[in-house]
């Protein structure tokens, strides 16, 4: 709601895709669906990406008649569903780092950049799989995204089960941050690093 960027450095299986698609989809409830490209999502595997697509079809049904609308574009479409989305941009674009670099580079996709002049969200799956050479990569990736859309105030989002595990608690998290200021090009602070703790449920009892 402060429209700050933050990461997600919680376990496998904490409900990290909840908590940055429930801000979407109440952004796009609020605004008008139908719009436009509000948000971006990026994953490093298609088999995620698959994944996640079939979770808001669970929860909002098929894109064609949902209160907000979502597509998959990965490469794995058939050319009219490809030359579908570019006509009418979702609301929720699901894809990946290679496909949103083609995205941005192909004269047949600037339809859909077009169209992304409200973009809101920019959602970095996964976030430690981009370091290196890779991470450099996906750092100048969603500056370009910046720019091509004009989304200056663009929130990003991060998640990740694992991004640190040495140091103070403080000290991981300022680390987390800053890793995810280089790779989304604005500010992250350690504050808005969203870690877990752990605590027994019988904390008084041993289980034999």
């Amino acid at each position: 709601l402060s429209g700050a960027s933050y990461v997600l450095t919680t376990g496998t299986g904490s409900g990290k895709s909840l908590a940055y698609f429930i801000p979407i989809i109440d952004r796009v409830l609020r605004l008008g669906s139908r719009q436009g490209l509000k948000a971006i999502v990026v994953y490093p595997m298609n088999a995620l990406c698959n994944s996640q697509l079939e979770e808001l079809e669970k929860f909002l049904g098929k894109s064609d008649v949902a209160p907000v609308t979502y597509r998959r574009y990965t490469g794995q479409e058939t050319d009219e569903e490809r030359q579908e989305i570019r006509a009418n941009p979702p609301d929720i674009l699901l894809t990946n780092y290679v496909m949103l670099e083609l995205i941005l580079t192909r004269s047949e996709d600037r339809p859909l950049l077009d169209k992304a002049s409200g973009l809101e969200f920019l959602v970095l799956d996964e976030l430690h799989t981009y370091r290196g050479r890779q991470g450099a990569d996906v750092a100048m990736l969603t500056r370009r995204v910046r720019e091509r859309t004009g989304a200056q105030d663009l929130q990003c989002v991060g998640t990740s089960a694992t991004m640190a595990t040495e140091g103070s608690r403080s000290e991981r998290l300022a680390l987390v941050a800053d890793v995810a200021t280089k790779l989304f090009g604005t500010t992250v602070s350690a504050q808005d690093v969203i870690d877990e703790t752990l605590s027994p449920l019988f904390p008084d009892q041993t289980l034999d």
